[in-house]
């Protein structure tokens, strides 16, 4: 007997060719534009820290996340930066903190 994979569905792309990726944070599928993208590089320091890809161009393996402070919240808590980055313990997490600092909206 032949199995047929079936995937979830995907959240109302308009066009089945744009890619859809996985936010760590919240776990929800949705299109890759909306998310941002982050590798695992140096801080200021050198030290080993996940660091934004807006671009999406840097070299290695990325995850992807809402660029909401709640989805970074989520994903701090839950260690997803660790795991879906492949990275050893110690990973710091502030420059995408700090990044999404300098994009929020202030009143």
């Amino acid at each position: 007997m032949v199995r047929e994979h079936v995937s979830a569905p995907c959240p109302d792309p308009t066009d089945p060719s744009v890619p859809v990726r996985t936010c760590i944070g919240c776990r929800q599928r949705t299109m890759k534009r909306e998310l941002l993208r982050v590798t695992a590089g140096s801080d200021a320091n050198g030290l080993t820290a996940v660091v934004p890809d807006p671009d999406g161009t840097a070299p290695g393996r990325g995850a992807h996340l809402h660029p909401t402070a709640e989805c970074y919240d989520l994903a701090v808590r839950r260690k997803a930066f660790t795991r879906a980055l492949r990275a050893g313990k110690g990973l710091s997490t502030a420059p995408v903190g700090d990044y999404l600092d300098s994009r929020a909206v202030r009143p």
